[in-house]
C-alpha cells in the first residue's frame, strides 16, 4: 500500500534512518552526561541509538513513526546550527556555513533518490532549497552509500521528509550489508625496521603487514625520507612510478592533522616518503581535500599515518601529550614472557603521536 502523507507532514509507518557522524558531532548530540540526547528522545518520541566503539565515525540510528523521526531530525539540525553559531563567535568568518547531515542509505535505493536523469534529486533540491549529494561509491565493506544533505535546518527537515517517502515507495532490493565504522587504531611504533603495538609499558610485535609496508615505503620512496641521502646510483633506481591519491578531511580536524606550524603533517611526509598537499578551504564546504603523491607503498603508509592522527584528534587518550610523531628519545622496555623489548638507543617512530624519552 502506498504511504499517505498526513497534513502535519508525517507518515502512517515506522521507519529506521541511519546517520553517519564524526566524533565531535556525536559529542554535541550526546551532551554533558547524556542530557542532550535524553532530551531529544523524550521530546521527539523517537528511539535514538548511537553505535559503541572507539571509532572516528559513529552510526546514529533513529527509529519510530515518521513524525517522531522528523522531530528528532529537527532537534539535531537545530543543535548543529547552534554549534555553528557558537563557533563563529570566535571566528573572523562572516558567512555562516550550512548545517550538514549524512544519511546512510542502501545502495539499491539510491537510484530512486536520484531519479531518471537526476530528475528526482533535482526536484528535491528545488522544492526544499537543500543541497543533496549521493555518493558514487559504497561505504567500505557494505552495500550502503552516504547521502549528504546541506542547508538550513528547515530545508534539511523538508528534504528528509521527501527522502523518507521515496525510501518507502522503493524498498531495498536484496540483502543489505550495513556500514560499520572501523575502530580507532592501536598506538604503533617503528623501530629497527619492525612495527610494534603499545600495550601498557610493553612493545609487542605488530603483524607483518604493517612492518612490510613501512619497509617497502622506505625502499621505494621517490622522495628523500627522514634525512636519508639520494641513491648513489640514480640510474639503477627501480622505484615504481609515482601516482596520486585524494582524500577529504573535516575542516574541524585539519588543524590537528597539520599541527602547529605544520609540524605534524611534515612528520607524516618524512615518515611515509610521500608528497602531501592540502587544498585551501572552500567557502561553504565542511571538508578539505588532501592530495598524496608517491609510490603505492608511500601512499598507503601516508594514509595510515593520517588516519592514526585523525584517531588521535578524536581520542586524546591514545597519547600522553600528543606532541610528536617522530620521537626524539628512545624506547626502553623490559622483556617479559613473549613480550619483545626495544633496546635503548634504537630511534623510534610513533604513529600515535606520543613523545617518548629514555
Amino acid at each position: 500500500m502506498e504511504p499517505k502523507v498526513q497534513s502535519e507532514g508525517g507518515l502512517n509507518v515506522t521507519l529506521t534512518i541511519r546517520l553517519l557522524m564524526h566524533g565531535k558531532e556525536v559529542g554535541s548530540i550526546i551532551g554533558k552526561k547524556g542530557e542532550t540526547v535524553k532530551k531529544m528522545r523524550e521530546e521527539s518520541g523517537a528511539r535514538i541509538n548511537i553505535s559503541e566503539g572507539n571509532c572516528p565515525e559513529r552510526i546514529v540510528t533513529i527509529t519510530g513513526p515518521t513524525d517522531t523521526i522528523f522531530k528528532a531530525f529537527a532537534m539535531i539540525a537545530y543543535k548543529f546550527e547552534e554549534d555553528i553559531i557558537n563557533s563563529m563567535s570566535n571566528s573572523p568568518a562572516t558567512s555562516k556555513p550550512p548545517v550538514t547531515l549524512r544519511l546512510v542509505v542502501p545502495a539499491s535505493q539510491c537510484g530512486s533518490l536520484i531519479g531518471k536523469g537526476g530528475s528526482k534529486i533535482k526536484e528535491m533540491r528545488e522544492s526544499t532549497g537543500a543541497q543533496v549529494q549521493v555518493a558514487g561509491d559504497m561505504l567500505p565493506n557494505s552495500t550502503e552509500r552516504a547521502v549528504t544533505i546541506s542547508g538550513t535546518p528547515e530545508a534539511i527537515i523538508q528534504c528528509v521528509k521527501q527522502i523518507c517517502v521515496v525510501m518507502l515507495e522503493s524498498p531495498p532490493k536484496g540483502a543489505t550489508i550495513p556500514y560499520r565504522p572501523k575502530p580507532a587504531s592501536t598506538p604503533v611504533i617503528f623501530s629497527g625496521g619492525q612495527a610494534y603495538t603499545i600495550q601498557g609499558q610493553y612493545a609487542i610485535p605488530h603483524p607483518d603487514q604493517l612492518t612490510k609496508l613501512h619497509q617497502l615505503a622506505m625502499q621505494q620512496t621517490p622522495f628523500t625520507p627522514l634525512g636519508q641521502t639520494t641513491p648513489a646510483f640514480p640510474g639503477l633506481d627501480a622505484s615504481p612510478p609515482a601516482s596520486t591519491h585524494e582524500l577529504t578531511i573535516p575542516n574541524d580536524l585539519i588543524g590537528c592533522i597539520i599541527g602547529r606550524q605544520g609540524t605534524k603533517i611534515n612528520e607524516i611526509r618524512q615518515m611515509s616518503g610521500a608528497q602531501i598537499k592540502i587544498a585551501n578551504a572552500m567557502e561553504g564546504s565542511s571538508e578539505r581535500q588532501i592530495t598524496i603523491t608517491g609510490t603505492p607503498a608511500n601512499i598507503s603508509l601516508a594514509q595510515y599515518l593520517i588516519n592514526a592522527r585523525e584517531n588521535k584528534c578524536f581520542n586524546p587518550q591514545l597519547g600522553e601529550n600528543g606532541t610528536s610523531l617522530i620521537s626524539t628519545g628512545y624506547l626502553q622496555y623490559t622483556s617479559k614472557s613473549n613480550v619483545i623489548s626495544v633496546r635503548a638507543g634504537e630511534p623510534t617512530y610513533s604513529t600515535s603521536f606520543m613523545s617518548w624519552t629514555s
